[in-house]
């Protein structure tokens, strides 16, 4: 049977809050019944944009991630869910019914993810539905993504089987595989987030004159084990991308024609961009 998945590349977001606002004018003061009562127009966030900012001047990126219910397949908040409060449909999408979870504020806690919200007036726990009452309704795509003008996020009604297929080519991952809770929402391009660089420049002062050092090699080690490698560019820079946090020890080693080598030491806590880096002869 098909069911409901979520692909976001996080390379693609642009923090434009088009899919938070679609939510909010969804569902802000709109009940769906047997889907969702109103959101609070205020304080919840069914969809939001999580912000990382890595490494320092002058070599920084920011990435952008959308994270919203995941309707993990192994939801705990199903299972510690009373009165059949939370159910999930034959086509993956989970639904917290706002009658039968009323007063059931211990679900908030039972999300591992933390996107579970309390709606203090209401008193019933509330979260991103998919916009399943759409879909049912002919809808193609939920509205965060029918409204999401890079593209970066698209759903997909496939078997599990296809999905299992295309994450592996696209290298799509979960957040927090380690959880067990085998998410519907897959993230492309994750390392933007979850990964730290090492990163650089190398110049070299002649006759006065300081300038770039293109394609030099740059070797990056952990323990003499060699771990990556690649050339400086144009502007003497490099960057060795999809480390560890919190990974320790690494070597940077920078060979040029015509000048002595250079060795740095790392201790990768967060990503680094180090100070700009002055080969000698």
């Amino acid at each position: 049977m098909d069911k409901w998945n979520l692909i976001i590349d996080v390379e693609n977001c642009t923090n434009c809050n088009m899919c938070v606002l679609a939510c909010q004018d969804e569902h802000v003061d709109n009940e769906f019944p047997n889907y969702a009562a109103p959101m609070p127009k205020h304080g919840a966030r069914w969809i939001e944009i999580m912000r990382k900012e890595r490494g320092q001047a002058p070599m920084i990126d920011v990435a952008y991630m959308p994270v919203m219910c995941n309707h993990c397949d192994n939801a705990p908040c199903i299972k510690e869910a009373k009165d059949g409060a939370i159910t999930k449909r034959e086509d993956g999408i989970v639904i917290i019914d706002p009658v039968k979870s009323k007063g059931q504020k211990h679900l908030v806690d039972s999300c591992p993810y933390d996107r579970i919200w309390w709606n203090e007036e209401l008193e019933i726990p509330q979260t991103w539905i998919f916009d399943a009452h759409l879909l049912d309704e002919g809808w193609k795509q939920p509205r965060a993504s029918s409204v999401c003008a890079t593209g970066s996020i698209v759903a997909k009604k496939i078997s599990d089987e296809e999905m299992e297929k295309l994450a592996q080519d696209e290298k799509l991952e979960v957040l927090e595989p380690k959880k067990g809770t085998k998410p519907r929402v897959y993230y492309k391009n994750l390392y933007r987030y979850n990964s730290c660089f090492i990163g650089g420049s190398v110049f070299a002062n002649q006759d006065n004159i300081i300038d770039c050092i293109q394609d030099a090699d740059v070797t990056l080690k952990r323990n003499t084990e060699v771990i990556a490698e690649i050339k400086t560019d144009i502007f003497g820079d490099f960057k060795f991308d999809k480390l560890a946090e919190g990974s320790g020890d690494y070597q940077i080693e920078i060979n040029a024609d015509g000048f002595k080598k250079k060795t740095i030491n790392i201790v990768l806590d967060e990503s680094v961009t180090l100070e700009d880096i002055q080969l000698s002869k």
